[in-house]
């Protein structure tokens, strides 16, 4: 059994930050804990836009906390993001991730799982891994 809180996570290799300072994300399970998917808690700084694109990987994200939106670039649309809002990036879709008011907090599984130091690339993707 794994058993890990947050704050055995935070300064850490575990706790990762953007380098654009746009968000940090604290890597619960990755690769090396053979669940075959990784888990993060994820907060989204206040103010912030990301574009994303996770070619390699799908997401899903539930937010537990702040409010912000989704949109996809293919379409412009727009999704309000607030607690208990669950997103599922099953087609890779190309999109900017926005905090609005206060930071957002938020649950992700990947699949396949994060080796745990990854950052977005210049696309907003991270590697495809092994």
């Amino acid at each position: 059994m794994i058993v890990r809180k947050i704050d055995d996570i935070i300064d850490t290799e575990r706790e990762v930050f953007a380098p654009n300072g746009n968000w940090v994300s604290r890597r619960l399970l990755l690769k090396d804990d053979n669940m075959g998917f990784s888990f993060h808690e994820t907060v989204i700084f206040k103010g912030t836009e990301t574009r994303i694109w996770y070619k390699n990987h799908v997401e899903v994200v539930y937010c537990v906390e702040g409010e912000g939106e989704v949109e996809t670039i293919r379409d412009g649309k727009v999704y309000p993001i607030r607690p208990g809002t669950l997103y599922a990036l099953d087609k890779h879709d190309q999109h900017y991730l926005r905090a609005l008011g206060s930071d957002l907090k938020l649950l992700c599984v990947f699949k396949p799982p994060l080796v745990g130091d990854e950052v977005h690339d210049e696309e907003g993707s991270y590697p495809k891994g092994d």
